[in-house]
């Protein structure tokens, strides 16, 4: 079906698809559904975790120079930047700017806190993929089935093995379509996990170093 498809025009495309699902029988209908679901899951993800979005590097420059800005007395827009949170760095650094003049640890702690917020938000989304990477394989199979149940229901004492064989593989169009689906939700999911964790140890990172800045000076006697 998929040399098929390559091979014919778009108008002949879309026919041929839409002659597929057709022969899928009902169970298209909540394949469809799933593979909507995990397209959506899968833009989702790729914009909430664009750089913009957890990581800018203009922000990146402003915390690792902060200690800079703060002897040339010129840190005092950076935290406004913060405070409007338009990404998970923002947020976090924000956080450190709240308790800035206590010791390092205390406002590691708050860091941790609130990073575990931001490492849910992370992952928003990707409990979707393992739903559909699970699900759409079985709907493919449990439509096989339902096919081939039927298919064999109604032979009766008339076996004709060029009947049988075209019923079989009309019955295998949803699982055809079910992996087809869950594929590209595994590649998609093993990517965003990656970066997630890429994007997590960048932020560690940074944080320790920003906490370090925003820690209260030590005593001097």
């Amino acid at each position: 079906a998929i040399c098929t498809l390559a091979a014919a025009s778009p108008t002949d495309a879309i026919k041929t698809s839409w002659d597929f699902l057709i022969k899928g029988g009902l169970f298209m209908i909540p394949l469809c559904l799933t593979s909507i679901v995990g397209a959506t899951a899968i833009l989702y993800k790729f914009l909430s975790l664009s750089r913009d979005r957890v990581i800018p590097d203009p922000l990146v420059d402003q915390v690792a120079r902060f200690h800079e800005l703060i002897a040339t007395d010129r840190s005092e827009p950076v935290p406004r930047e913060f405070e409007k949170g338009r990404s998970t760095l923002a947020r976090l650094a924000a956080v450190a700017i709240r308790h800035r003049g206590r010791p390092q640890s205390d406002i590691i702690l708050s860091v941790e806190a609130a990073a575990r917020q931001e490492t849910s938000r992370l992952h928003a989304g990707i409990g979707v993929l393992d739903v559909v990477i699970t699900v759409a394989p079985l709907l493919g199979l449990l439509g096989t089935a339902s096919g081939l149940v039927t298919i064999f229901q109604g032979l009766g004492s008339n076996y004709d093995p060029t009947t049988i064989s075209k019923g079989i593989a009309i019955a295998l169009h949803t699982t055809i379509f079910g992996l087809t689906i869950a594929v590209p939700c595994v590649v998609a999911h093993g990517y965003f996990t990656r970066r997630i964790e890429v994007l997590t140890a960048r932020l560690e990172s940074l944080l320790a170093d920003f906490a370090h800045v925003c820690q209260r000076p030590a005593n001097r006697n």
